[in-house]
């Protein structure tokens, strides 16, 4: 079993790991809503919506975290602007903000004639790259997450089973979503440097969706997500250190694979996928 661990032997390879642990936890616990909500429009807008403000931010000199912050706080904003004064759906929002910020974060790229903003780390992600700080970044995005996710469980419970019911006990249904909202900006800003603004979606949607198709019961499903994600991220480094493939790409890719063998798996099995229970 050496060849195994094998990898882990280098820092580089160790604090991959430990970044990349941290990150499957925080878009675990994250993306258990975004499933049960069936938000997973609004977290691929938004791992897509944050380029402009990464790309911005590497051209001005500054931590692109902050750029993505900024483009995320943006398009959230603009989403809720445009659903209200025009009384078009959040969904044709969305649409247009995902493709406007993509088009305008891929011209600051074309433009920018910077050696500082490299393209395909941006959308792919450099998880072999990762520094010390990047460490610490990540577990403050994981403290966090998990802060608020224990604060706000009950009103995020209810508001993702029952919006009606949420308003009936005066749970505050906006700032509910507002604090969702505010996880997934978290869980993309945060881990996008590990793993690219295309390929965080993977890590957000899949290992949930995997383990929505076991569990039945919502701590349960992140409990279960949060350990899928993190195999995948072990697995995927091993694959690509023999295979030479890119880390962030062969974990997400892994990620969705895991989903599609166990819905394979249970099909083949005439198991029924359960119904995930508020309890």
């Amino acid at each position: 079993m050496d060849w195994l661990f094998e990898p882990f032997s280098t820092a580089l390879l160790q604090r991959a790991l430990v970044v990349g642990v941290m990150a499957a936890i925080t878009t675990s616990v994250v993306g258990t809503w975004v499933v049960l909500r069936g938000m997973a429009f609004l977290g691929d807008a938004l791992a897509h919506g944050i380029l402009p403000g990464v790309a911005g931010a590497l051209i001005m000199g500054f931590n692109p975290l902050l750029g993505g912050a900024v483009a995320a706080g943006v398009m959230i904003a603009s989403i809720s602007w445009i659903h209200r004064s025009s009384k078009l759906s959040e969904d044709t929002a969305i649409g247009l903000l995902f493709v406007g910020m993509l088009a305008v974060g891929m011209i600051l790229v074309s433009k920018s004639g910077s050696l500082a903003v490299n393209p395909l780390a941006i959308l792919f992600g450099s998880i072999l790259g990762v520094t010390p700080r990047d460490v610490v970044v990540q577990a403050i995005a994981l403290a966090v997450t998990l802060a608020l996710v224990v604060v706000f469980y009950r009103p995020l419970l209810v508001l993702a089973f029952n919006e009606d019911k949420a308003h009936v006990l005066g749970l505050s249904p906006r700032r509910t979503h507002f604090v969702m909202m505010a996880l997934v900006t978290i869980a993309v800003v945060a881990t996008f440097d590990m793993v690219g603004s295309l390929l965080v979606f993977g890590l957000l949607v899949a290992p949930p969706a995997t383990a929505a198709l076991i569990a039945r019961r919502v701590p349960v499903m992140m409990v279960l997500s949060s350990l899928i994600a993190s195999l995948c991220v072990f697995g995927g480094l091993v694959i690509s250190y023999y295979a030479g493939t890119a880390g962030g790409a062969t974990i997400a890719a892994l990620a969705v694979g895991v989903f599609f063998v166990t819905l394979a798996a249970r099909n083949l099995r005439g198991i029924r996928v359960p119904v995930v229970s508020p309890r």
